[in-house]
């Protein structure tokens, strides 16, 4: 009679199949302990490391959406030393860098793009805040986190989110959640959406356009598009910056329904020194030589910003994340982002 049976492994197969194991055990608790060490690195340590990469993004030797990450990560794992002042000092120099980006544009290109996109920007706007809002119902989200996430998604991200706290007297747990949902989406969108321009054989012009509606803050709009081309640099960022402007209506709105304080709608400022600069560039012919070293110091004072950005992110923050608020946030997203699409390919 014949018996199957399963021969027993060779015992030298047992050894390496143990001293495999033995070796990954060993590596994963060797990047345990690394992490713990560098969660637990002192402060003079952390700065230096800030610094070191902060050099590293200044140099231009990584991309715009890396420099993102970069900071990101470096917030996440090791901790920034500088935390609110990192993201004060972002906003300077994003206002600067879109400021200097101005001598690299015409004012007729300016005037030209923003009333070629009026139309398209402000049924955008209408979209998402309609679909926001309606979306904060289907996931039972308060009505005025549900508007903070959709009035950032609509205009400019943390610029609109900030602008509506005092017009609604949103609490500050709500405001950490859209704040952190909308950063999450911008570093996604800064990632992606050059490659599914590519996908879709967008032109920069198109491309431009689409970054200036479909993502959220004016940061990751720029940095989205620098890594597209010039031109699409120069589009995206008149957009926005015209985008931008319907904070000041939404905040008298949203004031008159909530019964809160319409002093928030400031007007920003950079956008007056954005157009001097470009009337500058239009006018001044001496200032022709210095506009390929604008685009240069504009690229990297955004790239700088992004970093910024990424690094005053903390832990903290990723906690108070609600999953109805990230859905409401994701889905209002993906829909503004093909409706966008179809009203660039509509036009």
């Amino acid at each position: 009679m014949n018996y199957s049976y399963r021969a027993l492994p060779n015992r030298h197969v047992l050894y390496e199949v143990a001293f495999i194991f033995i070796m990954r055990l060993a590596r994963f608790l060797l990047i345990c302990e690394f992490v713990v060490m560098m969660l637990n690195l002192p402060t003079p340590i952390r700065s230096i490391l800030f610094f070191l990469l902060l050099l590293l993004v200044i140099t231009g030797l990584i991309g715009v959406s890396v420099s993102l990450l970069l900071g990101l990560v470096f917030s996440l794992l090791i901790g920034n030393p500088f935390g609110r002042d990192a993201l004060r000092i972002s906003a300077i120099t994003l206002s600067a860098s879109i400021v200097v980006l101005g001598l690299t544009l015409n004012i007729k290109e300016v005037v030209s793009t923003a009333q070629s996109s009026f139309f398209i920007t402000i049924t955008t706007i209408i979209f998402a805040l309609s679909c926001g809002l309606l979306l904060g119902r289907i996931f039972k989200l308060e009505k005025k986190l549900a508007l903070l996430i959709a009035g950032g998604t609509a205009i400019c991200g943390g610029s609109a989110i900030a602008a509506l706290v005092p017009s609604i007297q949103a609490k500050s747990s709500d405001i950490l959640v859209a704040v952190t949902v909308v950063f999450l989406l911008n570093a996604l969108g800064l990632i992606i959406y050059p490659e599914l321009g590519v996908y879709f054989g967008l032109n920069q012009q198109d491309f431009g356009l689409w970054a200036a509606l479909g993502i959220h803050d004016t940061s990751s709009v720029i940095g989205a598009a620098s890594q597209y081309g010039d031109e699409s640099l120069k589009v995206a960022t008149t957009t926005k910056l015209a985008r931008a402007l319907w904070i000041i209506p939404l905040v008298f709105v949203a004031a008159f329904t909530f019964k809160g304080n319409n002093k928030a709608a400031k007007f920003p400022k950079f956008i007056i020194y954005f157009i001097i600069a470009s009337l500058a560039a239009s006018f001044i012919p001496s200032l022709e030589p210095v506009m390929p070293w604008a685009l240069a110091i504009s690229k990297t004072g955004m790239a700088v910003s992004l970093f910024l950005i990424g690094s005053s992110f903390t832990r903290e923050k990723l906690k108070e994340v609600k999953p109805g608020a990230l859905w409401q946030g994701l889905t209002l997203w993906i829909l503004v982002s093909f409706f966008s699409f179809w009203m660039i390919k509509l036009l």
